[in-house]
Formats: C-alpha cells, structure tokens, sequence
C-alpha cells in the first residue's frame, strides 16, 4: 500500500490518511485495527469517549506491525479537561492502550479548562511521554484564544470537513499558523456521496465518489482518518494517489457547500 505522508510542525511525519475509530466497539473493533495495519495503514485515531481504547490497543498487538511504525492517536473529552485531572486521564489511556507513549494527544473539544489542560499535555510532551499534542474542533477564536497562553503550538487541528461543510476558511488559517488541519467525517457520514457533480468526475476516471472526495481533501493539503470496519473500504480508501484532480474540479467540489454540518461545529462554544 502506498501512502504519502505530511511532516508537522515539530519535524514528525505522518500518513496523510488514517483510520477513524468512532462508533466502532468490542470484537470489531480491534480487528479493523488489525486488518488496517496489515493491509499497510500507520495512523489510528481513537479517543477516551469512543470507549474503545483497549480494543484498538489489542487490535495493536494483534496486527504483529512494530510498535514504533504506528502513529496512534487518542483524545481527552471536555468533562475531564480540568488542569489537576489531565494526567491522571492521560495515564489511564495509555493504561487502556497497553501502550508506552502516545504518538498525538488532543483535546477533544474547545470546552471546559482548555488553557489549564493545555498546559498539563505541555508537559506532557516535553517529558517525551507524548510525541505530538493538538486539538479538535477549534474554531479561529478558539485557536486564538489558546495560543495567547500556549508555550507550545498545537500541531494538529482536528476538525469536521466535507464538500457539504468544508470549513474552508478554518482550513486556510490553520495553514497559516502552521499547524496541520486534519479532517474527521471527510465523506459527510456518507452523505456527501450521491451528489451529481462528484459522480460526474467519479465517472471519467474511474473512480468511487468516496475516492473522488479523499482526492479532493489531499490536494487541499489536509490529512484525514477516513472511517470503515471492511477490508475492501480500507484499500479504496486509499488507491487515491495514481490521479489528480483540475483545478476547475477542485471548484466545483468545493462549491458545494451549505454551510450544514454533520455534528463538530458548534461556533457557540467558550472558554475563559
């Protein structure tokens, strides 16, 4: 399997696409973890509240690929973001992962003790027991507000994108700061397949819609954690990288926007 990879702004390398864990349990779950990393994919993307942590850990173990080829991601939920409870949450991750270290943590949301909690995985990653930290779902002003206190600058912004919702402006500015902005949900849920526009250019060349549109985001520069439990989805998921897109088709995807997200954008949320 081929995969192009993108270096973040602390020098790590990265696959441009991974494989999204949420809604994804037991048995399952720590197969498609398996059957990904045999098949040749080196990023997985869980999270605390996907309550699969020791699946995707065992799925790890089962897959036989080395420890030290796998980037794996997991993420700390809003509830538990308070600055005296981050460690504690941190460890019992890597507790759940069976894991030595963490390869990228994030805050899950732009909620609760954002800077305190932001500071605590500072820490954590100059003490080398986290390789990378970021965020999810960080709107401009959010970011902004986190980089007056940051030390460290995020090197990922995880956040809902698809022709229907792309974000694309959110995109432009996380470039800008140079931090990676990473897409969850990249198919709109599956939603985002049936448009005429995208079949139509599926159609010349020979390709799925949904590998249209993972065409679409990796030549908008953004990495992504496509999600798929089927042998056969992981590997159309990634034949994405024998074709281009024009320009004029990069327009026409991306006018395809409504502004209507699927379930990450809540620009109301605030912290102090």
């Amino acid at each position: 399997m081929y995969m192009e990879e993108v270096t973040l702004n602390n020098g790590r390398k990265i696959p441009k696409i991974g494989l999204g864990m949420w809604d994804t349990y037991d048995e399952e779950a720590a197969q498609a973890v398996a059957t990904a990393l045999q098949l040749g994919y080196r990023r997985i993307d869980t999270a605390m509240f996907y309550k699969n942590e020791p699946e995707v850990g065992r799925g790890i173990r089962m897959s036989g690929v080395p420890r030290e080829e796998i980037f794996v991601s997991t993420k700390i939920w809003f509830t538990d973001m308070e600055k005296d409870n981050v460690r504690a949450t941190f460890e019992k991750s890597l507790e759940n992962l069976q894991l030595d270290y963490i390869d990228m943590y994030m805050l899950h949301w732009p909620m609760g003790d954002v800077a305190g909690s932001w500071e605590v995985l500072e820490d954590l990653y100059e003490e080398g027991k986290v390789k990378s930290i970021g965020v999810c779902n960080f709107q401009k002003h959010h970011m902004e507000a986190l980089l007056k206190s940051a030390r460290i600058k995020p090197m990922i912004n995880q956040i809902e994108s698809h022709p229907t919702f792309s974000q694309d402006a959110l995109v432009q500015y996380c470039f800008e700061k140079g931090i990676q902005p990473e897409v969850w949900s990249p198919l709109g849920r599956g939603d985002d397949l049936n448009h005429p526009v995208i079949q139509k250019i599926a159609e010349k060349y020979n390709k799925t819609t949904a590998q249209i549109i993972l065409r679409w985001h990796l030549q908008r520069g953004v990495t992504m954690i496509p999600k798929s439990v089927k042998k056969h989805r992981m590997l159309e998921n990634t034949d994405v990288f024998d074709f281009a897109l024009t320009e004029e088709e990069m327009k026409q995807i991306l006018a395809q926007e409504t502004g209507v997200p699927r379930g990450g954008y809540r620009d109301e949320y605030t912290w102090e």
